[in-house]
């Protein structure tokens, strides 16, 4: 299987080479060729599996013998060797005995090291990136931008791998806390992993690392690399958990509509659920909550998509004005506005919104949101009141509430414990290098490494 430019289909590659050059020479998204399709007896037989399991048969279909079988199971057994589980407000499992009685879930998918859901990706990702470099002999500078969970989670998936340098940029001011002291205590001052805080917001993140990349002289000279959601081996692994948990509600309420809620950003979440429903997977929507920084909700009104300059906002990881895989949803759904925004429905929500709900949910039933979680399930509840028939509620979690407690304690008024990993991370001193968000100043900084 190989994958196209979204700019031009002529232009092509391997697995290997998509996922190592990030973005195709003319500046596209790289995109898989085909999708495979599962049939039910097929899907049945992946819902038996264990979530490591059906990742692995599922991305056999994208890696296309660059990875044996055999490395291949290894690799996603050791990446997703923690829980992946679908939780009532109420703190119960799925569980198939009580499903008549339960039509809400919220899927944590914050159980890996650096607590968020990018740790699915950035694992699939980087023992991918490092099984094929073994053999090339290969050196990179990975260059990611961040809002806050993405730096932390690639940070954590490359540290201590060998030819691999990791450079993490993110928004002075524009992460949490406890974000901020996960980003820049990665590892020891000898690893291979730098933090660097740049003045501006993470668009400018963004878009630095587009220039960078652009440059081809300083491309080349460092062998970059990205592992934002522009590289395609981010998104795909998105879409083995859509698949999976799926297939484990259809089972326990066959027959009815499955829609998931995605608090969105990038808009990588959400590929990766198009992509999962694409290949067979049950879900007949896809709600998205977005806060006020939403041109993809007022694309999904009218279909005119105008990006802007994102402001800061409660739920940070999701100010993102100008969204990378947009692009990818387009080409996904063959540019047709009509089919988007069938299987898409969004609303956009104030800070303001998004406290008075993280309150009530907790007064409610005692469950604790991130700042996203709640946007995404206040998404849901608005989708909700259009909708007659009965049908499964599936909201994305995407962080631990702790990884935001500064302003989680205050909306809820009670301490939000510590998870072991961040406690000792907000013990360690802080190594963050301060930059100006520009080409020369980067290109400066790289040479020192």
């Amino acid at each position: 299987m190989t994958y196209h430019s979204h700019l031009d289909k002529t232009i092509s590659a391997d697995f290997g080479d998509a996922l190592l050059a990030s973005l195709a020479p003319d500046g596209g998204l790289w995109m898989p060729d085909s999708l495979p399709f599962y049939t039910p007896m097929q899907t049945a037989e992946l819902a038996a599996m264990n979530f490591w399991e059906c990742a692995a048969e599922l991305a056999e279909h994208f890696t296309d013998n660059a990875i044996e079988k055999d490395k291949l199971r290894a690799l996603c057994k050791d990446a997703y060797n923690f829980d992946v589980p679908l939780k009532t407000l109420k703190g119960a499992n799925l569980d198939v005995a009580m499903a008549e009685s339960n039509d809400e879930y919220i899927l944590e998918l914050f159980h890996g090291p650096t607590l968020a859901f990018k740790d699915f990706a950035a694992r699939f990702m980087g023992r991918s990136a490092s099984e094929l470099m073994k053999s090339s002999g290969q050196t990179r500078t990975i260059l990611v931008a961040t809002s806050g969970d993405t730096g932390g989670a690639v940070g954590d998936a490359f540290l201590g791998q060998d030819g691999i340098k990791v450079v993490i940029l993110y928004p002075e001011g524009g992460v949490s806390k406890v974000q901020e002291q996960q980003l820049c205590t990665i590892g020891d001052v000898n690893s291979n992993v730098s933090a660097v805080s740049l003045q501006g917001s993470f668009d400018d993140c963004q878009q630095l690392v587009k220039d960078a990349f652009a440059n081809q002289e300083l491309a080349k000279k460092h062998n970059l690399m990205s592992a934002n959601s522009i590289n395609v081996g981010r998104v795909i692994p998105q879409s083995f958990y859509y698949f999976w948990t799926s297939l484990q509600i259809k089972a326990a309420h066959p027959g009815v509509p499955i829609v998931y809620s995605i608090p969105s950003g990038n808009l990588g979440n959400l590929t990766g659920g198009v992509i999962a429903k694409k290949m067979g997977a049950p879900i007949d929507r896809f709600v998205v909550g977005n806060n006020v920084n939403d041109p993809f909700v007022d694309y999904l009104k009218d279909g005119e998509y105008i990006p802007r300059a994102s402001v800061p906002t409660l739920s940070n990881a999701m100010d993102i004005g100008r969204p990378n895989n947009f692009p990818r949803i387009l080409d996904l759904m063959d540019k047709d506005f009509e089919a988007v925004s069938s299987l898409c429905w969004g609303a956009s929500f104030s800070d303001q919104e998004t406290e008075r709900h993280l309150r009530r949910v907790f007064a409610e039933t005692g469950y604790i949101m991130c700042p996203h979680t709640a946007v995404g399930h206040l998404a849901m509840n608005e989708f909700s009141k259009d909708v007659e028939r009965p049908f499964i509620k599936v909201t994305v979690a995407t962080a631990h509430p702790a990884k935001f407690a500064d302003s989680v304690e205050r909306i809820i008024g009670q301490e939000v414990p510590l998870p072991e990993a961040l406690s000792k991370a907000m013990q360690k001193e802080k190594r963050v290098t301060k930059l100006e968000p520009n080409l020369s100043a980067l290109s400066d900084y790289l040479d020192t490494l």
